[in-house]
């Protein structure tokens, strides 16, 4: 019985019903050159949607930061219910994250990472649109479904297509999305000046870069013909006989944990960031550009960490010296944040830098795709879950006290659990043997 040779590209088996030719055969040896080339040009491409993807992941929530202001004039938003618009990313990356496992079996990873990029357009387009919050928040809402199911997705694509490659192609992943970040925090204000126009245009022009990053999904979509039947067999080859205990590994909780702990700092610090500088004496435009140099501050670092975090058995001492940057970033935006403003930006940026060691970590707790793919969506789900309250507890704060003393020391604080929580998840071991 022929068995399946694995590229980087992913894994090729011979047609159904077409028996091996002799490996002496020279129309053998072109056919195989030619199928070898294929699937490097194929691999490129998976490798560059990869990039495109990841940079449309976040400018639906960087895009914003700059332009609460306006925003919350225009629509007559209060601080509370600000708030809950930093916190509507964790609970839709929660509520969709779990469901794309299931989405993934039926249809295939990249058909649904496809399917998210058009709602990620559609929602970022639309709601520039809107004339309420609560349509805002629904717009948002879609976009950032399409968004959820990516975020859980695409790990498993890399783990699928690039067994070999996993801490690259994280690094590559996570620095696009870096980039894509940085880009939306510090350009929207600019964009939206320039164009001498209101915050619906500066929002929505980045509907543009998610429409193209559609249809460089479905040209991969269509060459790697990625359709249901092939989908579901390439699943059933690669999943574990049966799924995962996944509740019962004391590793898939502790990333959790320290995923949602992370992504409460992040999108705290996305949502507020401008706003904490504006209100200590810096212009609208540097608030922008200061958020973006944050997520700048892990583009090269995004790109390094993985493949670092790859190589070594255990994370630990990367998820400690993370949370010590952020504990002293925030305590530098409580206590000065308009004297030191580039040195606190950049501590937290530092900070940040534990979403792609997570990421990495999901990669490697794990042995099989399939696994990836259960501890991914598990993991990722907890984490934005308990990550929910975190942006509306800080804008509650803020509203209440009129100060950001208690709410940046709240986010340091959560650094030391994080710390816990992240030495346990990164210590050597995997989820198919717990439980």
């Amino acid at each position: 019985m022929p068995t399946a040779k694995t590229t980087a590209a992913g894994p090729t088996t011979p047609a159904a019903g077409t028996a091996p030719r002799p490996a002496t055969s020279a129309a053998t040896g072109t056919a195989g050159a030619a199928t070898s080339a294929t699937g490097r040009r194929l691999g490129w491409l998976l490798a560059l949607a990869v990039a495109v993807a990841a940079l449309n992941l976040r400018p639906v929530v960087t895009s914003l930061g700059p332009m609460l202001k306006e925003v919350r004039a225009d629509l007559h938003m209060g601080g509370a219910v600000a708030g809950l618009l930093g916190a509507v990313p964790s609970l839709c990356f929660a509520a969709f994250g779990l469901a794309a496992p299931a989405l993934a079996r039926r249809f295939g990873p990249v058909l649904v990472v496809t399917a998210g990029l058009g709602a990620i357009a559609l929602g970022v387009l639309s709601r520039s649109f809107a004339g309420g919050t609560a349509v805002f928040l629904l717009l948002s809402a879609v976009a950032l479904a399409g968004v959820a199911v990516a975020n859980v997705l695409i790990p498993v694509v890399i783990k699928r297509y690039f067994p070999d490659r996993v801490g690259p192609m994280i690094g590559l992943y996570s620095m696009a999305l870096s980039v894509g970040t940085a880009a939306a925090a510090a350009l929207t204000v600019p964009m939206t000046k320039a164009f001498d126009t209101t915050w619906r245009v500066g929002l929505g022009i980045w509907g543009l870069l998610a429409v193209a990053g559609l249809g460089l999904w479905l040209v991969t979509l269509l060459l790697r013909r990625d359709t249901r039947p092939a989908a579901a067999a390439e699943t059933a080859a690669s999943a574990p006989a049966a799924k995962l205990p996944i509740t019962r590994s004391r590793t898939a909780w502790a990333l959790g944990a320290f995923f949602g702990l992370q992504a409460t700092s992040a999108y705290a610090t996305m949502a507020w960031l401008p706003t904490i500088y504006r209100d200590a004496g810096v212009s609208e435009s540097a608030s922008g550009v200061l958020l973006a140099l944050v997520m700048a501050i892990s583009v090269p670092a995004s790109f390094i960490l993985p493949n670092l975090a790859a190589r070594r058995g255990e994370q630990g001492l990367f998820v400690v010296v993370l949370a010590l940057c952020g504990i002293a970033g925030f305590t530098g935006l409580a206590l000065a944040a308009g004297t030191l403003p580039w040195l606190w930006a950049t501590l937290v940026g530092l900070s940040m830098c534990a979403f792609p060691l997570a990421l990495t970590m999901i990669g490697l707790r794990a042995r099989t795709p399939g696994g990836v793919t259960q501890l991914s969506a598990f993991a990722q789900s907890l984490g934005y879950l308990i990550s929910i309250p975190g942006p509306i507890l800080v804008g509650t704060i803020y509203q209440s006290t009129g100060e950001w003393y208690l709410p940046l020391g709240f986010l340091a604080l959560l650094l030391l659990p994080q710390m816990v929580f992240g030495i346990r998840a990164g210590k050597a071991r995997h989820v198919e043997d717990e439980g």
